[in-house]
């Protein structure tokens, strides 16, 4: 059997993409992989998802958004893609050794904030635990939240929480950050944040909540604990492009290449999401996305029949 369009992926870009492609008619096989729902699934409370002016659990955010996607016929498989060729009509993607060919491809697979590997950290994700300033930093209003980072995404975050934040202190593995001078400059300023240079974090500390973390001066080795409500992660995304090295073209950061928002290297495949978005990752920015790669492809297979 050969399918109309198969997308690779199962969050907010891949299910939006499975409402429209399905409400086309096309038809649509979501591999959805072992972690369907992406990073909201990580997360307790979504408040700027629209339409929820309660707001929302992200993984009934997703398991809303899944049961939409099926409820117009799509297909899915709770799987991993283990392997694509793109190299010839009909595309293939293959789940272990089970082979599924298709005229068009939405990849949809995200990319995974980067993580310290710390006991805890994982536990207590959404929990005081974050990657995602903007999206969580209203849950700490009036209370100490530490940033770990040294980047413009860590300046970035640090300078975003401290609209909501009594204090906000950047935690560094070195005496100099890596952020440009105009984002060094703007968080050196901002009265709300402080700086502890030369040390890293060795675990989160708390039951159900955070109340802490263990830090370690990497100059003396002294380990200390050190009080706040929330730990926000600011070291880089991966975006979860393995999987196409060598199928078609990436950015030096690893993230698909793509031209006219959704466009791949290669006709026929397009984008949506975090894999190329490394700008925004917002919820709602990646469900835009995946509306417009389903009517991309749309076009696309109006336009070889």
């Amino acid at each position: 059997m050969e399918h109309n369009v198969i997308i690779i992926g199962g969050a907010c870009a891949g299910l939006t993409a499975a409402i429209y492609s399905s409400r086309a008619n096309l038809k649509p096989l979501c591999i959805e992989g072992y972690q369907a729902g992406g990073q909201l699934m990580l997360t307790t409370e979504v408040e700027n998802y629209p339409g929820f002016p309660e707001g929302i659990m992200g993984p009934e955010l997703m398991q809303l958004f899944r049961k939409q996607a099926e409820r117009f016929g799509t297909q899915f498989i709770t799987a991993d893609a283990t392997k694509v060729d793109f190299s010839k009509q009909p595309f293939e993607v293959f789940v272990r050794d089970k082979s599924y060919k298709t005229k068009s491809i939405i990849i949809a697979t995200g990319a995974s904030p980067n993580l310290l590997k710390i006991p805890h950290e994982e536990r207590l994700m959404g929990h005081g635990v974050s990657t995602c300033a903007t999206c969580d930093g209203f849950f700490f209003k009036n209370q100490h939240v530490v940033v770990i980072g040294g980047g413009d995404s860590a300046m970035e975050e640090a300078t975003f929480l401290t609209k909501h934040a009594s204090q906000v202190t950047v935690i560094h593995r070195r005496r100099e950050l890596r952020a440009s001078k105009i984002m060094q400059e703007r968080a050196f300023k901002n009265p709300k944040i402080k700086f502890i240079w030369d040390t890293v974090p060795t675990e989160v500390l708390g039951d159900k909540e955070v109340t802490g973390i263990k830090i370690k001066n990497v100059k003396t080795n002294k380990i200390e604990e050190f009080k706040c409500q929330g730990f926000f992660l600011a070291i880089g995304h991966t975006p979860n492009t393995k999987l196409f090295k060598g199928q078609l073209d990436l950015l030096d950061n690893q993230y698909l290449k793509v031209t006219n928002n959704t466009k791949t290297s290669v006709p026929g495949v397009f984008s949506a999401g975090d894999v190329h978005d490394h700008h925004y990752r917002q919820a709602v920015t990646a469900a835009g996305s995946g509306c417009m790669a389903a009517l991309d492809a749309e076009k696309y297979l109006e336009s070889i029949t």
